[in-house]
C-alpha cells in the first residue's frame, strides 16, 4: 500500500463491569493525516487511543488498519509507536541507548542502527544530547527523546498521548509548532490525545469530540468552532465558552431578556430554545440588549467582561479600544451570523440557513 496509515474504527465498546467506558466509537483517519482526539478528563480519549495501540483489549467492535483486522494482534506486530505523557525513559540508559531501543528490540542490523538514532535525533534537535542520561535533561529534552524513539522504527502509526501536558506554557507553545512541522515532513498518520483545545485546534487536520465515552463531532477545527452540532459541543469548544442562553423563537427573531434578536433561522412556529453567542461576537453600542459590568478581567490584549443582562450572565471579550468600567450599564447585541441557536429539549443545533448554503 502507498500510503499506509488508513485507521478505521467500528463500533468500538469497552465496559468496566457495568460501567462503560466507550459506548460504540466509530471513527475514520485517513492516511497522513494529524487527527486529535479531544475531550474533557475521563471522556474516553486515551481508553481509545490505548484500544488502537493494542495496549487494551474491546470489549466488542473492531480496529481496522490498512485494511486489515488488527483488534486481536500484538501490539509489537501492529507497527504502531506510542509517545506517552510520562515519555517512559529508561534512566540508566544514554539518549542514544534509549532512541536505539527499539530497533535493538526489532533485531535491526547493527551497521544501521547508529545513522538512523542520529537522524531521528537530528529531526527534533537532540543530536548534541546523545551521550547524556535522561535525568540530565529538561522535561522538553526529555520529550523529544521519546518522539525520536517513536520516529527511529518509521513506523506507519503515531500515537501521541498528550505529549506536552508536563511542559510549561512556552516551551508547549514552542514544542506545539515543532511536532506540528515535525509530522508535515514525516508525512505519518498521527493521532493525538489531549484535552487541551487550543491544542487540538492549531495541531489537527481533523478532530473528534468525545464526552462521556462518545464522539458527540467529528470535523475540521474551525468547521466545529463555527458550527457545532450540539450545546455539549457548543459549552466545550472555545475559550471562554459560548454564552448559551434560554431564549424563545418567533418569526425569524429570538427573545433574549425581552429584547429581540434577528437570526438567520427560519423555522416554523414559535419554541423555546437555547441561543449560543460566543463572548467575542458580543457587541456594544447605543442599542441593544442593556447589560451591568460586574467584572472585568484585564489581559493586556483583551478584557473579559462578566455581564448581567435581565437577571442572565453573559461573558464578552473586549479586543480594541478602552473597556468599560465595573458598574457600567452598556448595551450589547450580536449580529445574526453569529448567532446558534439550539433546541431546549434535546440540545441539538438548529441549522440556519447559513448553515445550509
Amino acid at each position: 500500500m502507498t500510503n499506509p496509515g488508513q485507521v478505521r474504527l467500528d463500533g468500538i465498546v469497552k465496559r468496566h463491569g457495568d460501567f462503560s467506558a466507550l459506548r460504540g466509537i466509530d471513527l475514520e483517519i485517513e492516511p497522513g493525516e494529524f487527527f486529535a482526539l479531544l475531550g474533557p478528563s475521563g471522556s474516553g480519549k486515551s481508553t481509545t487511543l490505548r484500544i488502537l495501540a493494542g495496549l487494551d483489549m474491546p470489549t466488542s467492535g473492531r480496529v481496522i488498519i490498512d485494511g486489515a483486522d488488527v483488534t486481536s494482534v500484538a501490539p509489537s506486530d501492529r507497527d504502531v509507536a506510542m509517545v506517552f505523557q510520562s515519555y517512559a525513559l529508561y534512566p540508566h540508559m544514554s539518549v542514544f541507548q534509549n532512541i536505539a531501543f527499539p530497533l535493538e528490540m526489532g533485531k535491526a542490523a547493527k551497521g544501521a542502527i547508529q545513522p538512523k538514532v542520529r537522524e531521528a535525533a537530528r529531526k527534533v534537535r537532540i543530536d548534541h544530547l546523545l551521550d547524556r542520561k535522561p535525568g540530565q535533561l529538561s522535561g522538553g529534552q526529555q520529550q523529544r527523546v521519546a518522539l525520536a524513539r517513536a520516529i527511529v522504527r518509521e513506523p506507519r502509526l503515531f500515537l501521541l498521548d498528550e505529549p506536552l501536558s508536563n511542559l510549561d506554557a512556552k516551551l508547549r507553545l514552542e514544542t506545539r509548532f515543532e511536532l506540528k512541522k515535525l509530522q508535515r515532513t514525516l508525512g505519518v498518520t498521527t493521532v493525538y490525545v489531549t484535552h487541551d483545545q487550543e491544542e487540538a485546534m492549531t495541531l489537527a487536520d481533523r478532530m473528534a469530540v468525545f464526552m462521556e465515552g462518545e464522539v458527540k463531532q467529528i470535523g475540521r477545527p474551525a468547521d466545529i468552532f463555527a458550527r457545532p452540532n450540539s450545546i455539549d459541543v457548543a459549552a466545550f469548544i472555545g475559550s471562554p465558552p459560548m454564552n448559551l442562553i434560554p431564549a424563545s423563537y418567533s418569526d425569524g427573531y429570538v427573545i433574549v431578556a425581552d429584547y429581540p434578536l434577528k437570526t438567520s433561522c427560519r423555522i416554523p412556529g414559535q419554541r423555546d430554545v437555547i441561543v449560543g453567542i460566543r463572548p467575542g461576537a458580543l457587541r456594544f453600542g447605543r442599542d441593544g440588549m442593556p447589560a451591568e459590568v460586574e467584572l472585568i478581567e484585564d489581559l493586556g490584549d483583551m478584557a473579559l467582561l462578566d455581564l448581567e443582562v435581565g437577571g442572565i450572565r453573559m461573558r464578552a471579550r473586549v479586543r480594541d479600544g478602552t473597556p468599560p468600567r465595573e458598574g457600567d450599564v452598556i448595551h450589547v447585541a450580536a449580529q445574526e451570523k453569529d448567532l446558534h441557536l439550539f433546541d431546549r429539549a434535546t440540545g441539538a443545533r438548529i441549522e440556519s440557513q447559513a448553515d445550509a448554503a
